[in-house]
């Protein structure tokens, strides 16, 4: 029985060991593959008939694809044309936030820079009507547009030249000095310069030609006037010649340092030199007590900020609302206003001119005494010169020297030594001694009631 089991499980694995010899098979197939390389691989004239007929084709469907695509690209420019359109459409919309900034800050100096417009409104130029209705804006506000920077329609050197003249004669009237007259009717005969002719005057100044820089400077002159008729009235020490003298320094200024490789307009660089060389006479000459440039300007915006302010509320405006638009803390403003007073003088005359009283007259003065306190220290002297009169007279000197008895003014022991030709500690034994010597006595009881 044994034996027949082990022979049935001999055939059982040899059954089972059967179809583990099936992996032989693909060895076959592999060789068949090999095989059919080989064949292929030695009929190589058909194989490049055949990609010869592929790349022909592929040519064929690739000029038929750039046909297809150069048809679909004509309707994309016009698409790209609708775009370009809409985008100039979008230009001409006016930035009402940029549009306030810019009213803003004209509103503290009284004008803008053509710079700045198109600083705030960078797409503006492309349409004129928006940029009237801007200007109509700014007029509305009493802001006025300095033609300092690039203009959108350049007018000729004549227009520019009648212009600028207009500007800087008719803000003056027949009631001012001849001298003034005279002035701008002398500047008048200068013309004006192209941006060319800026450029070659510039290139000239470089190499050190005197007649150039003098050529550029009277040819801006004008430029002076209308930045100095702004300041008229804020002084009462500087006239309208004096703010135009000052401005013709900042312009002779502006003519060393004027780069012309940047690209700017001459006139855009020179206002802000102007300027400063302005304000910094009106500040350093217009007070009896200086005042910095920084704070000069801060009381400027604050006397616009409350004469605006007045206007919109039909009152006074109080320091917080003050203080609440010009972004500051109340205790900045009130010093604002203590610094913005003017100095007066106390010999100022009061009243009618009748009258001779002045100011000094009507102001009460702390330090004087009132006759009932002269009277008391008159009374105070004598009966200290009573005690006195019983210490020895060096004594009775230094008390004196050291308390101005005599003359009003006090002595430091260092003084008092030299006088008498010792140290200050012995001086100041010597005094020690006879304030003793006066507390003691009998007549200190007197001194008690002062």
């Amino acid at each position: 029985m044994p034996a027949k089991k082990a022979k049935k499980k001999a055939t059982k694995k040899t059954k089972k060991s059967v179809p583990k010899k099936r992996p032989v098979a693909p060895k076959k197939k592999s060789v068949k593959k090999a095989t059919k390389k080989k064949s292929n691989s030695k009929r190589p004239t058909r194989r490049s008939a055949s990609l010869r007929k592929k790349t022909t084709k592929k040519a064929i469907k690739t000029k038929k694809k750039t046909v297809k695509k150069a048809t679909k690209t004509k309707p994309a420019k016009k698409l790209k044309q609708k775009t370009t359109k809409r985008k100039r459409r979008a230009k001409v919309v006016i930035d009402e936030m940029a549009l306030a900034e810019l009213v803003e800050s004209g509103r503290s100096r009284g004008f803008v820079t053509d710079n700045e417009v198109l600083k705030y409104l960078p797409n503006i130029e492309s349409d004129i009507n928006s940029l009237d209705a801007i200007y109509g804006r700014l007029e509305q506000e009493n802001i006025r547009v300095v033609e300092t920077g690039q203009l959108i329609n350049v007018p000729s050197k004549e227009e520019i030249s009648d212009q600028e003249l207009a500007r800087a004669t008719d803000t003056f009237d027949e009631s001012l000095p001849d001298s003034v007259q005279m002035y701008l009717k002398e500047i008048g005969r200068a013309a004006l310069l192209t941006s060319d002719e800026e450029k070659e005057l510039a290139k000239r100044i470089e190499k050190g030609d005197e007649s150039a820089r003098r050529r550029f400077i009277q040819a801006n002159l004008r430029l002076v006037v209308s930045i100095a008729k702004r300041y008229v009235n804020r002084s009462s020490n500087l006239s309208i010649l004096d703010l135009i003298q000052e401005g013709n320094i900042g312009l002779s200024r502006a003519v060393d340092k004027f780069d012309y490789r940047r690209g700017f307009k001459f006139s855009t660089y020179a206002t802000w030199w102007i300027r400063q060389a302005i304000t910094r006479a009106l500040a350093d000459q217009s007070r009896t007590i200086r005042i910095p440039v920084h704070m000069v300007e801060t009381i400027s915006k604050y006397t616009q900020v409350k004469r605006r302010l007045t206007q919109e509320l039909g009152r006074e405006p109080m320091v917080e609302e003050i203080a609440s638009e010009m972004e500051l803390p109340p205790e900045k403003i009130h010093y604002i206003q203590k610094i913005s007073q003017d100095v007066i003088s106390l010999e100022s005359p009061v009243g009618d001119s009748e009258d001779d009283s002045t100011l000094s007259e009507f102001i009460k003065d702390d330090k004087s005494l009132t006759p009932s306190q002269i009277a008391s220290q008159t009374l105070l002297r004598e009966k200290i010169k009573e005690i006195l009169v019983d210490l020895t007279p060096r004594e009775q000197k230094i008390l004196k020297m050291r308390f101005g008895l005599e003359d009003g003014v006090t002595h430091t022991l260092e003084e008092v030594g030299k006088e008498f030709g010792v140290t200050r500690e012995r001086i100041r034994q010597i005094e020690a001694k006879a304030l003793l010597r006066i507390r003691s006595h009998v007549k200190s009881e007197m001194l008690e009631g002062y």
